[in-house]
């Protein structure tokens, strides 16, 4: 197979990070990573240049790191809520994904890539659960996210709380 060194100019996840050469294979290099501006071919004239940006880059490197802390500070105890249709043993009439996640954060003022929201799989039950969001490639945080059903409550999903409170409650007909 044909191989060909590249320059990094952005970080790539599972290649390297920004300002290193590596070499991938030719198809990759053409099709991906120059298009997008990712790499460039890794010649002499382009190793000077990026030396010559390498202070730069570093600086751009701690600004990002220290804005990705933090919003991480700020994004700690946020918890996200989405509310969807279930039937009754809590399965979804759909999913929650990693685009739902990111409009909600995009709602309240985060600007956070899908691709860097890192689920195996859709959520497709209700539930509490813990999702992974990479800010930056040293910064990664656990944000909290809820699902609940839409509408009324459903029976099966009540908490012991709710249960007790349903029970002591007096019936809509019953006035004394």
């Amino acid at each position: 197979m044909a191989h060909t060194k590249v320059l990094l100019r952005e970080d790539v996840d599972d290649l390297g990070a920004r300002g290193e050469i590596v070499r991938v294979r030719a198809g990759y290099a053409r099709n991906y990573l120059l298009p997008r501006k990712l790499a460039v071919e890794a010649t002499a004239g382009n190793v000077k240049g990026i030396e010559q940006e390498r202070a730069a880059l570093l600086r751009k490197e701690a600004k990002e790191r220290s804005t990705a802390e933090a919003q991480s500070q700020q994004m700690g105890s946020l918890t996200l809520e989405f509310k969807r249709k279930s039937g009754e043993q809590g399965a979804l009439y759909g999913s929650v994904t990693s685009m739902d996640i990111a409009e909600a954060l995009h709602e309240r003022g985060y600007e956070i890539d899908r691709h860097r929201i890192h689920l195996r799989e859709p959520l497709k039950r209700l539930g509490d659960y813990s999702v992974a969001v990479r800010l930056h490639r040293d910064v990664t945080i656990e944000l909290q996210v809820k699902v609940v059903p839409e509408g009324e409550v459903i029976v099966g999903h009540l908490t012991p709380d709710q249960e007790a409170q349903l029970n002591t409650e007096p019936a809509a007909g019953d006035a004394e």
